[in-house]
């Protein structure tokens, strides 16, 4: 069993900057591949970015690539969204997720372990 907790979500301008954690406590961190899904309001809960277990690939979805960076340490049980020129549009409530039984997957369903979420809110 894993337990995520995400922090770091706010209100920022246009074009600004925010840094997501995600905080994983339990165990065997490394054996889960960790996604960033966000869901805006009236929308469906969409992917945003992954970052696999052991060989350290990742995966955005088109609407981030470029801006967002995914990362991970494993000696801290934490994964990042470090995220870059923000649109209006990035606007959404913001989950870490953990995928232990599913490899290299954009799918909510593939995902076993998710946090509360943190809230992100740029303004134009």
């Amino acid at each position: 069993q894993v337990q995520l907790v995400e922090s770091g979500g706010g209100l920022v301008q246009a074009g600004g900057s925010l840094r997501l954690s995600c905080q994983a406590s339990g165990r065997s961190f490394i054996a889960y591949d960790m996604g960033w899904f966000r869901q805006a309001p009236g929308k469906e809960r969409e992917f945003v970015a992954r970052f696999s277990r052991g060989g350290g690939s990742s995966d955005y979805a088109d609407s981030v690539k470029g801006r967002f960076t995914i990362s991970r340490d494993n000696a801290k049980n934490t994964v990042y969204l470090q995220m870059i020129y923000l649109k209006p549009e990035d606007t959404a409530i913001y989950y870490c997720a953990a995928a232990r039984r599913v490899y290299s997957s954009r799918r909510i369903a593939d995902y076993d372990y998710w946090g509360q979420g943190t809230q992100v809110t740029v303004s134009s």
